[in-house]
């Protein structure tokens, strides 16, 4: 089992961590099995954030009351608050939810841009005055706009920067993760499967596995796929050559524009779920499902016809895509799918 360590911050874990984003979906008793099989099995790391409704909550069921030694594992949780009242009040209900008196890694949630020392929100000074009082240890940031990511590893600020990363990065991103380790900030990598569009886990995790300092963080809702990330945890798939021409073909596939789901061009302003939308032509032929054509996706769809092009969205997205051309185009390969002029596969 190979054992990262966070940059400066000297947290050392093993190879997987655990995304808690997708426990919000399941039963509490669910959840708690699939966290203490994670745990039994060797993962040490696990990411939550306010924002993921009961996440917390469901980690805090699962490891406090003195199930296991506190210092035994590593929680990371986020903020996005923008006042410092919001602020305190968000970090004492996670050490609530939680069950626990400190958070290894408190995070700024998607920074859309750098704070620091001495800001007119006080944003940075209530990390360190949370910091000075124990309730935190170390001081990281999310992004998903590569600038405010770079700005983020080059302040000295932050001990480490959360940033999605799979296969699919580009030279600028793969710059990113050196940059990080130059910097010596502990990089953790979300949308490790781009948000569903990567299939391959073996391949997903040959990729990370190749780059040191940098911690995956899995999205995990079934037992099936906590176990295909632990059946890793001894036994890691290689870069082989059949990966690399594997990888070469996908990014081949998704050069270009394609959505990657980060939200950040959302809300709309007529109520179109964007993220998922702009996108739904990669999920239907890369993640087929059948779901994808039910009467709740298709109100949801349906609703790009509503597109006043405000461009709104347009200045948000990290990507500087055409969201209302995408989601028309989207929006017409769904209308045939339906129609049966094209296989959902």
């Amino acid at each position: 089992m190979k054992n990262i360590t966070l940059g400066r911050s000297g947290i050392v874990v093993p190879q997987n961590g655990f995304g808690a984003l997708p426990i919000q979906r399941i039963s509490q008793e669910d959840a708690v099995v699939l966290l203490r099989k994670a745990y039994a099995g060797g993962m040490r790391f696990f990411d939550t954030a306010r924002a993921y409704s009961d996440s917390e909550v469901k980690l805090g069921a699962a490891f406090g009351d003195g199930f296991i030694d506190r210092d035994d594992i590593i929680i990371a949780t986020k903020t996005a608050a923008k006042t410092k009242t919001a602020f305190w009040k968000d970090l004492e209900t996670s050490l609530s939810n939680l069950k626990t008196d400190h958070i290894d890694i408190y995070q700024f949630h998607m920074m859309g841009e750098l704070w620091k020392p001495g800001d007119e929100n006080g944003m940075y000074d209530c990390m360190l005055e949370a910091q000075r009082q124990g309730k935190i240890r170390f001081i990281g940031g999310t992004a998903h706009k590569l600038g405010v990511a770079r700005e983020i590893v080059t302040s000295g600020l932050y001990d480490t920067l959360q940033y999605p990363i799979s296969y699919l990065a580009d030279e600028k991103e793969l710059e990113l993760m050196q940059l990080c380790l130059k910097e010596n900030v502990g990089l953790i990598c979300m949308k490790g499967l781009a948000g569903g569009l990567i299939s391959n886990s073996k391949a997903a995790m040959a990729f990370i596995s190749q780059f040191d300092g940098a911690v995956p963080i899995w999205g995990i809702q079934r037992e099936s796929e906590l176990e295909e990330w632990l059946s890793y945890m001894e036994d890691t798939p290689r870069m082989d050559e059949e990966t690399k021409a594997f990888i070469r073909k996908e990014q081949e596939e998704l050069k270009g524009e394609f959505c990657r789901g980060c939200g950040y061009c959302m809300p709309c302003s007529v109520g179109i779920q964007i993220n998922q939308c702009n996108r739904m032509s990669l999920m239907l032929r890369r993640s087929p499902s059948h779901s994808w054509l039910g009467e709740f996706w298709q109100q949801k769809m349906a609703m790009i016809d509503d597109c006043i092009g405000c461009g709104a969205c347009l200045p948000k997205c990290p990507y500087g895509l055409d969201i209302p051309s995408l989601l028309k185009k989207n929006l017409e390969d769904y209308r045939e799918v339906l129609a049966g002029n094209r296989s959902v596969s």
